[in-house]
């Protein structure tokens, strides 16, 4: 069962023990301690807004911090909004290998699940 940091708001991200295994194999590999997931939403995509997976090893004064297995994943306020309460799950199909987002807030989603629209 993932967890969750809530911020008091009721504006939270779960994370799933696949994404947090695979962002943990991501900052080894970079051998960066202090590295983390930034979760980012963009308008464009096919959708209207497009989702964005990044490493950074800054927090800004805007984000949001969710901890799950000791690793930490990074939402700014503005895309927050649109992810709340999705599930950051990392998938691995014959096709390739990619983090997803359960988003319930998105109305419809692209054929490749990158962009979405509210």
């Amino acid at each position: 069962m993932p967890d969750t940091t809530t911020t008091g708001d009721e504006r939270f991200l779960l994370v799933t023990d696949r994404a947090a295994k695979r962002i943990s194999d991501l900052i080894a590999a970079e051998g960066s301690d202090g590295t983390m997931l930034r979760v980012t939403i963009s308008g464009g995509g096919c959708s209207g807004f497009q989702y964005g997976f990044e490493l950074d090893d800054r927090q800004n004064d805007d984000d949001l911090v969710f901890e799950h297995n000791g690793v930490k994943v990074l939402v700014d306020e503005t895309s927050m909004d649109l992810v709340k309460g999705a599930e950051l799950d990392y998938i691995e199909e014959l096709i390739g290998s990619y983090f997803a987002l359960r988003n319930p807030n998105a109305s419809s989603t692209c054929g490749c699940g990158t962009s979405f629209s509210i």
